[in-house]
């Protein structure tokens, strides 16, 4: 049974070889929609904490780079991860966030529950 088992790893791989494609299980990184959405909240994140940091930053600018940043992160829950890397490195990612204690409005399980429907 174990000689059967490593043979079919070995021939998913030479087929994935064969197809120009990673075999299952790979990390592929996200594609670039998705990456596109996790840089934009990363900069709008960093935007934020320079707008709280700022000495003589008005509150007009930090409220206005919190709207940014919860709008980027909305995005990013909302976004519906079909493949395997996607829904991958979107959870990867919303755990870094919820381990900061930031993934914590409704909004946000909501738009999670939502978009894997």
């Amino acid at each position: 049974m174990l000689l059967h088992s490593g043979s079919a790893v070995v021939a998913s791989s030479v087929t994935a070889a064969a197809l120009g494609t990673e075999p299952p299980g790979q990390d592929q990184g996200p594609p670039s929609n998705l990456r596109a959405l996790i840089e934009a909240h990363k900069i709008a994140y960093a935007e934020f904490c320079k707008a709280l940091h700022e000495i003589g930053g008005g509150r007009g600018d930090s409220a206005r780079a919190s709207r940014e940043e919860e709008r980027a992160l909305l995005a990013i829950c909302g976004y519906v991860a079909v493949e395997e890397g996607d829904r991958l490195a979107k959870a990867r990612y919303l755990l870094e966030i919820e381990a900061r204690g930031e993934l914590d409005l409704a909004e946000h399980t909501q738009a999670v529950l939502r978009s894997t429907m």
